[in-house]
């Protein structure tokens, strides 16, 4: 590991070896789901994990809709609140789930615009108010910091196309005041983007496997992002220097197979607002960005999501064949999820590559050398799984 300081930046590079001593293993501890049986383990949407201090699972199933807890070892212990609109109910919840210290739990609900607060016994304690006004979904998780403060993802300026948005993130006092706002990050950069327009409405994508910004929020209480054209990542540390860490990696290429696949999946969405429509973009790339996404642990650990080979797994044919039966188009190819993990000072403690089946939407719960996340089997169907990193 090499450290330089650059102006107001220190840099942390790794050139060689790992703490772990090489690549880890995630072993399957707990598993939560099944095809038919009780309603609490048949899972239909889970848009929302967190994780209580002594363990227990919490997930958001918005299909139903409804906040379920179970046990460290995958049991059901309660259901949490119920559709509706009274104290504890929620209307449209959107996968923000936070577990505080001090038991308490809390579930973001844009149709209320609110945040409902319950007791470790799902009992009722109140709600705080959106900052936000409510009304506006977001796929990111309620973050808590270690002072518990919790942080909550909303919209600098309304009014504005989608490819134009800036976030903040609105933060609240352990007792629910809303005191002030964290700005994300920005980076100076123009995604290369396809567009559509008719006269009357107007739309706009990003060419597939382009690079993207990618940030999230550390419970060690700042920002931590990158854009993905190299293999950087910046801690936007507080009452400190920007920290970066910097790593080399081996470029992914994208198939011609991924390339066409994507590029007709773009042209058949365009179409079907814009008949006729043709490409307007760049190219898509021949390789791929280094990273996909960005996560950080309950201990500040940074899970750095890398872009993976992709596998084929249907062929042409059956993906046709799919698609008549179905009326939707099939993904011929997957791209596995790996991670390469840092501590927050910027040591590189190794590389892990998940199970097949594992998906980063929602985000995982990440907790030391424990990860909890969704993992869909071969028919499809959604399982809870808490992992151990077993490692060297």
């Amino acid at each position: 590991m090499r450290v330089d300081t650059v102006g107001d930046t220190v840099i942390v590079r790794t050139l060689a070896g790992s703490g772990w001593g090489g690549a880890a293993r995630a072993g399957q501890e707990v598993s939560i789901g099944a095809i038919e049986g009780e309603d609490a383990y048949m899972l239909g949407n889970v848009k929302g994990l967190a994780v209580t201090p002594a363990g227990e699972i919490l997930a958001l199933d918005t299909q139903v809709p409804v906040l379920r807890e179970y046990g460290p070892g995958g049991l059901h212990i309660r259901d949490i609140g119920r559709d509706g609109g009274g104290p504890g109910e929620y209307e449209r919840p959107d996968g923000g789930i936070a577990a505080l210290d001090d038991g308490r739990i809390l579930l973001r609900d844009p149709g209320t615009a609110r945040i409902n607060v319950y007791a470790a016994d799902g009992a009722t304690l109140g709600e705080w108010r959106l900052a936000s006004g409510g009304g506006w979904n977001t796929s990111d998780p309620l973050y808590v910091d270690t002072a518990g403060n919790v942080y909550t993802l909303v919209l600098r300026e309304r009014g504005k196309p989608p490819w134009e948005w800036r976030y903040a993130l609105a933060r609240y006092s352990p007792d629910g005041v809303h005191t002030d706002s964290v700005m994300a990050p920005e980076w100076e950069y123009d995604a290369p983007r396809v567009t559509g327009s008719n006269g009357n409405n107007s739309s706009s994508g990003n060419v597939p496997f382009s690079p993207t910004k990618a940030w999230t929020f550390s419970p060690l209480g700042y920002a931590v992002g990158g854009l993905s054209i190299e293999y950087r990542i910046d801690l936007y540390r507080t009452d400190a220097p920007v920290l970066r860490i910097e790593r080399d990696y081996e470029p992914v290429p994208v198939g011609s197979g991924e390339k066409s696949e994507q590029e007709d999946r773009v042209t058949r969405n365009m179409r079907g607002q814009y008949p006729g429509w043709r490409w307007n973009g760049p190219p898509i790339p021949d390789f791929k960005p280094p990273f996909r996404g960005i996560f950080v642990g309950d201990d500040g650990r940074i899970w750095v999501q890398l872009s993976q080979p992709s596998v084929e797994i249907m062929s042409e044919a059956e993906a046709l064949q799919e698609e008549r039966r179905t009326q939707n188009r099939p993904s011929r190819f997957r791209e596995g999820v790996a991670f390469d993990v840092f501590e927050p000072d910027g040591r590189y403690l190794g590389f892990v590559r998940m199970p097949d089946g594992f998906t980063t939407s929602p985000d995982p719960v990440f907790q030391g050398d424990n990860i909890w996340g969704i993992v869909r089997d071969e028919l499809d169907v959604q399982h809870i799984v808490r992992f151990r990193i077993e490692h060297g």
